[in-house]
């Protein structure tokens, strides 16, 4: 507990001198105004636009072969030795889609920035960057650079462990998907996090949040996503497989869960009129990480018709396109991603 403490101070000391200023951050500073029913519209118009996108599953699960972490996994397993988030970007731009959405805090806990408030980041991953990298600010750069809106995921607290192979580690506590210095304080650190991400990366295009219903945060989940409108009034915030403008700024359907949990609400209606959002996964087994071993990919068509069909329902489709274990997104991802864009153009 001492060396936690140690570094986090350390940390704090280095990245701000005064205590007032950090003492403002940690607060929540109130920037701009709360969201309005007529912004609310305008953004929902805005975000229809976007049509199709890139979900960019990258973090510890890439390195174990999970799709969930527990968050006790050897940081130094994470060494993407060829990470570049311009090839992302261009890949996203090449197949035709507006926005990307990367993972920068899943089930594990990790962050894929220095976040002050943790040592369970990215300055744990010494084999990237000796634990100087910030793939956040890669990715923003890269996606803006390419001219493409960016969302960041995060993943609110819930039961990880046992959950898709994992088991419980015996004797220690289980994160529930969040750093160990979130402690029992699950919504004190979630905010100060969620701060930290809409006051260092610009603005921020969409917040794509998951498990917003769990039962550790459920009744926080209305401040939470006031906190993201008074910091970025423009940021849109999306719940997933939220189905009211009450949870979420846009309706979301998470596909390879839907048609098998709730095949009837799969999809958006036909004659759809409300904005939403549709993700779905490249890999034909419903995985959203990458894997070892041959992918196996949905068939072109199959995805082409998706895309027409949402977006011609007022509904976005971000497509699940996983980068390897070397930081790359390999190159049968990208050659099917020609083949959607191909029949797209038919």
């Amino acid at each position: 507990m001492l060396k936690i403490t140690t570094s986090l101070l350390k940390k704090a000391f280095r990245r701000y001198l005064l205590p007032l200023c950090c003492l403002f951050i940690v607060a929540g500073p109130a920037v701009g105004q709360p969201q309005s029913e007529a912004m609310l519209k305008q953004q929902q118009a805005e975000f229809v636009k976007w049509k199709y996108g890139i979900f960019l599953h990258f973090n510890m699960g890439t390195f174990v072969d999970k799709e969930w972490a527990t968050g006790y996994e050897d940081p130094l397993l994470f060494n993407p030795a060829r990470l570049d988030c311009g090839q992302w970007a261009a890949a996203a731009k090449d197949a035709g889609m507006k926005y990307g959405v990367l993972t920068v805090k899943h089930t594990g806990g990790w962050c894929l920035w220095d976040s002050k408030y943790t040592i369970h980041d990215i300055t744990a991953f010494k084999n990237y960057k000796n634990g100087h990298g910030d793939i956040v600010r890669e990715f923003v750069d890269a996606f803006r650079k390419k001219g493409l809106k960016v969302g960041l995921y995060y993943c609110l607290p819930g039961d990880y462990s046992g959950g898709y192979g994992n088991v419980p580690v015996k004797g220690r506590k289980d994160l529930h998907g969040l750093p160990p210095e979130a402690g029992d304080d699950y919504e004190g650190f979630i905010e100060k996090q969620i701060t930290e991400l809409l006051s260092n990366y610009g603005a921020i295009d969409l917040l794509w949040f998951d498990q917003y219903q769990n039962k550790y945060t459920v009744k926080y989940w209305p401040q939470l996503k006031a906190l993201v409108h008074k910091l970025q009034p423009s940021c849109i915030v999306l719940a997933n497989n939220a189905d009211n403008y009450q949870d979420s700024d846009i309706i979301g359907y998470e596909y390879p869960y839907r048609k098998q949990a709730t095949p009837d609400k799969a999809i958006p209606p036909e004659g759809n009129k409300n904005p939403g959002e549709l993700c779905d996964c490249i890999d034909a087994g419903g995985l959203w990480f990458r894997h070892t071993g041959p992918a196996t990919l949905q068939n072109a068509g199959v995805v082409s018709n998706m895309i027409k069909l949402c977006n011609s329902r007022s509904t976005n489709y971000l497509l699940d396109v996983p980068p390897g274990p070397e930081g790359l997104i390999e190159q049968p991802y990208i050659q099917r991603l020609a083949e959607i864009k191909k029949l797209l153009g038919k």
